[in-house]
């Protein structure tokens, strides 16, 4: 069906990005979706079944699929507010008027990764209640602001998020306990999937990103928690459901992930040897660079000025073949290279698409 709708060859060296369908799956995985449509299965059964298998292998008290990470927030955000008041669930946006329903973020925080979180959790019922500056955020600036209204502290554990300056997750773990509220930590993108239910009460993952599963997301933590979430089936729930083949893809996909050594077939060499033919094209420097949230993961890191980035990106992505980079640093005049979703090829493709370019547009 790509040829027949028409759709263009696209290489992603921008990462695990929705925009592009998150990662490529393991032919494991997709044998595992082949069979589960082919079969009839009692859905809530999976559900709990699939979610006992991933609390053990995970190591945590309970875990719960559902159709993204950022259902995920919605779903934990309105099964703080209902719990396990079914009229609630029915009715969680007339319920949440009147109830307790605040959710605290630091301002640093409350990012858009291609939808605003706010929106999430406005989703889910809640309310958003930022706190701090973008650039500064003490532990005080929540403890003040925490109130019988409150039902939850989430923090985003994310590049997108500022790294500076916040209220670390230890300390921001240390603040929910104190005050007996729950954590949810967003850790969307996050490769370590045992750490952060040591640290937060509810755990969100994208299915996509580092896990390479199909389109899914995952919640992890508490168990009195996480039997609240499944009970927003009869809610909003509904509206976040997940196919048969997608929860069974995903736990197979965890199984993978947690098992297999993942080799990438761009290594740190290729990296340096593509850097440093790229500048040797007159206008351009760079240097391999460290992911900006602590992950282990580099990126060529290619600077283009700040005038004519923008022109370059959008020439990349309009080739006959779509190269899509990592823009976050755009407006400073870069665009990096992530190595992760390339094949063997990629990076001669984009270094001769980008000497076009410039040839082009000139330096």
């Amino acid at each position: 069906m790509i040829k027949e709708l028409g759709l263009k060859k696209v290489i992603n060296a921008s990462g695990k990005m929705t925009i592009l369908g998150g990662s490529t799956v393991d032919k494991e995985i997709t044998s595992v979706m082949e069979e589960a449509l082919s079969i009839y299965v009692e859905m809530d059964d999976l559900q709990r079944k699939s979610g006992e298998y991933i609390a053990n292998i995970l190591k945590c008290e309970a875990a719960y699929i559902t159709s993204s990470a950022s259902a995920g927030i919605a779903l934990t955000v309105a099964s703080l507010i209902a719990k396990d008041n079914l009229s609630a669930i029915e009715n969680i946006f007339k319920y949440s008027r009147k109830n307790p329903n605040k959710v605290i973020i630091q301002k640093g925080h409350s990012v858009n990764y291609g939808a605003p979180i706010q929106t999430m959790i406005n989703l889910g019922g809640g309310e958003v209640v930022e706190v701090g500056y973008s650039n500064e955020c003490k532990k005080e600036h929540i403890e003040t602001i925490i109130d019988e209204d409150t039902v939850a502290l989430l923090y985003v554990k994310s590049h997108h998020a500022v790294q500076k300056n916040m209220v670390s997750l230890e300390e921001m773990s240390k603040i929910a306990k104190r005050y007996e509220l729950p954590l949810i930590i967003d850790a969307a993108a996050e490769e370590d999937l045992r750490l952060y239910p040591k640290l937060g009460d509810v755990v969100v993952y994208s299915g996509t990103k580092a896990i390479e599963g199909p389109t899914s997301g995952l919640v992890v933590g508490k168990e009195k928690y996480i039997k609240n979430i499944r009970l927003q089936n009869k809610g909003i729930g509904r509206a976040f459901k997940i196919g048969r083949e997608n929860v069974l893809a995903i736990t197979k996909a965890l199984d993978i992930y947690l098992t297999k050594k993942k080799n990438s077939k761009i290594e740190i060499k290729d990296l340096e040897e593509f850097l440093e033919k790229v500048k040797k094209i007159k206008g351009i420097t760079g240097k391999i660079s460290k992911d900006s949230s602590g992950r282990e993961i580099y990126r060529v890191e290619l600077d283009f000025g700040i005038g004519r980035c923008e022109k370059i990106k959008e020439k990349l992505k309009d080739g006959e073949i779509a190269i899509y980079t990592r823009d976050y640093l755009c407006n400073l005049g870069k665009l990096e290279i992530d190595p992760r979703p390339l094949k063997d090829g990629d990076l001669d493709i984009i270094y001769n698409r980008i000497e076009e370019i410039i040839k082009e547009i000139g330096e």
